[in-house]
């Protein structure tokens, strides 16, 4: 028992301190406001957010998980890139959005008697389709997007001459591609805001070796920057 005195004592006298001396610290406020030439008002740097621009562009650092090869190949790849994206607005809620995404790394490779360990690999996606404004205030907003496109696969250009199939890697390729997410998005200033884009990144790569087949992977993406809105107004 005594620990527990011991240790509410001090926020105790935290509280009377913050609250008695109110009226006090109040008067002196007051004063303060209403002497010299005018009273001071504190601004708010977002009260003239407004969600009626007609362009938008952001760009950030982006991350992306990707499988390089089919299975039986078990390790993954973590890449790390640049994320571009623009939008149309035509509407309160919707508009028309394009990403540009190139992503780079080092992925895990098969068992092989070349000594090819981590080669690199890289992967670009370009894609379009509807963005739609979701909950919103002058702090931020959610904002949903479904894209489609393509993306080409670049799993090759780190095998020595060898083929992707000495790693059990995917053979380079254009696939179709999907990116489904949207954006979370904190406003700084009326045009600058700070965004986080998390996706799911829909591939199709295959193999020309083998079965010949192609495989569907959904795999998970994020990207952190800046957004800014231009002046131009639906």
């Amino acid at each position: 028992m005594r620990h527990h005195v011991s240790f509410f004592a001090p926020l105790v006298a935290v509280a009377a301190l913050a609250l008695c001396p109110g009226n006090h610290i109040q008067a002196q406020s007051t004063a303060a406001q209403t002497a010299g030439n005018g009273t001071y008002t504190p601004g708010d740097p977002l009260a003239n957010v407004r969600y009626d621009n007609r362009f938008d562009i952001s760009l950030g650092a982006a991350y992306a998980h990707i499988k390089a090869g089919p299975p039986p190949l078990q390790e993954g790849s973590n890449l790390g890139g640049l994320d571009l994206t623009a939008s149309y607005w035509f509407s309160k809620r919707w508009a028309l959005e394009g990403t540009g995404r190139g992503y780079i790394g080092t992925s895990g490779a098969g068992v092989n008697d070349l000594n090819i360990m981590g080669p690199r690999v890289s992967q670009y996606v370009f894609a379009a389709g509807p963005e739609w404004l979701g909950p919103h205030n002058k702090h931020g907003a959610l904002i949903a997007h479904a894209l489609f496109g393509g993306a080409y696969g670049n799993f090759e250009s780190d095998l020595q001459g060898y083929s992707p199939e000495t790693v059990e890697f995917f053979n380079n390729q254009v696939t179709p591609a999907a990116v489904l997410g949207g954006h979370i998005d904190l406003n700084r200033t009326p045009r600058w805001v700070f965004r986080i884009t998390p996706d799911a990144i829909y591939t199709r790569y295959g193999i020309n070796y083998g079965n010949q087949a192609n495989y569907p992977y959904w795999n998970f993406a994020i990207s952190v920057g800046m957004e800014y809105k231009f002046k131009s107004k639906r």
